[in-house]
């Protein structure tokens, strides 16, 4: 078997068709259907579905797919290994982290700043909270940085460090302009907007707003991190997020930190900052192990006493169940 005919495969499966997975590959159409017969002579069992609406994948197609991205990550890690070259870190992050702490994590990872560690090439990937623990769950990516959101996972996990908790709002939302600390009564008449159902900002709410959430209007912005913080900085509603994540807005002023009363649960929050990853990397194991212990000393806040790998479910949040609208999907 050739690997070859597998990224043929499932250059298809991601297409869609045999002439897009052509363009993406810069092969001909024909090219690629004699790759997709050869891959099927071999194992004697048709793996594609054509039909009217495009390519699908038979029962088998759908059982080799894991299997062909197994067996063509294991073929570029011998590959490199052989060769000498210095193993690859493949790193999917949420947009939140990957525009304030990630990049600087990274440039000190690679001038040599975890020296218990051998060097590696990294390769970066941004996006949605779905799309990074896809990426992880079908091993497309090796590592992954998430805010905790309560959302159990199989994989080996554990907490790097953790950010304070911030509620802001505009400058000029009523409740920033109150001049005294926002008790729980007035903190139930605002509108908590959140980026999707199942993000950090819902799990905040929950966790630490379990006072007032279920009294409270809850308003979803369908988008990224970044338009959720625009919004809230034209004046809507008021948001539960990391630090981190309005670090910049709060430093310009286009957002402020709310005042809380002291009975506010709030005041003292944390986020933990979680890392993911696949097991059995091979050589990119220790540089994995390595750039997590930098990352201990790189964040905001340090992680909990008892933060230890993990690889069993960790504790879900509670879902906030009254006020939904504009329901939709985004970044977390």
């Amino acid at each position: 078997m050739e690997a070859r005919h597998l990224r043929a495969f499932l250059a298809v499966l991601e297409c869609g068709g045999i002439a897009a997975a052509a363009e993406r590959l810069g092969f001909a159409q024909s090219s690629v259907s004699d790759q997709l017969r050869g891959l099927e002579q071999e194992l004697g069992v048709a793996v594609l579905r054509r039909g009217s609406t495009g390519t699908a994948p038979t029962p088998a197609g759908e059982r080799l797919a894991p299997l062909a991205r197994q067996w063509l990550e294991l073929d570029a890690r011998l590959r490199r290994e052989v060769a000498g070259a210095r193993p690859l870190l493949r790193i999917g992050v949420v947009e939140s982290l990957a525009a304030e702490w990630l990049p600087d994590l990274l440039t000190a990872f690679e001038f040599g700043a975890a020296e218990d560690g051998p060097a590696a090439e990294t390769a970066l990937s941004v996006g949605t909270r779905f799309q990074v623990a896809e990426d992880l769950e079908a091993g497309r990516s090796d590592l992954a940085f998430v805010f905790d959101n309560g959302v159990p996972t199989t994989l080996p996990h554990a907490t790097v460090g953790q950010d304070q908790v911030s509620l802001v709002a505009a400058p000029d939302h009523p409740l920033a302009r109150a001049g005294r600390p926002l008790t729980r009564e007035v903190l139930m008449q605002a509108e908590f907007l959140i980026a999707n159902h199942g993000c950090t900002s819902e799990y905040l709410l929950d966790r630490y707003g379990r006072d007032i959430a279920p009294f409270t209007r809850v308003g979803m912005i369908t988008g990224s991190t970044a338009t959720l913080r625009r919004i809230v900085a034209n004046g809507r509603g008021v948001t539960m997020v990391p630090n981190l994540v309005v670090r910049r807005e709060l430093e310009s002023g286009e957002l402020v930190e709310l005042d809380l009363a002291p009975e506010c649960s709030l005041r003292l929050a944390r986020v933990g900052i979680e890392a993911r990853w696949q097991p059995g990397l091979g050589a990119a194991e220790l540089p994995l192990q390595a750039l997590l212990r930098l990352a201990r000393r790189h964040c905001p806040l340090p992680a909990p006493a008892a933060s230890a790998v993990r690889t069993a479910p960790g504790r879900a949040a509670r879902p906030v169940r009254r006020g939904r609208e504009n329901g939709g999907r985004a970044a977390a």
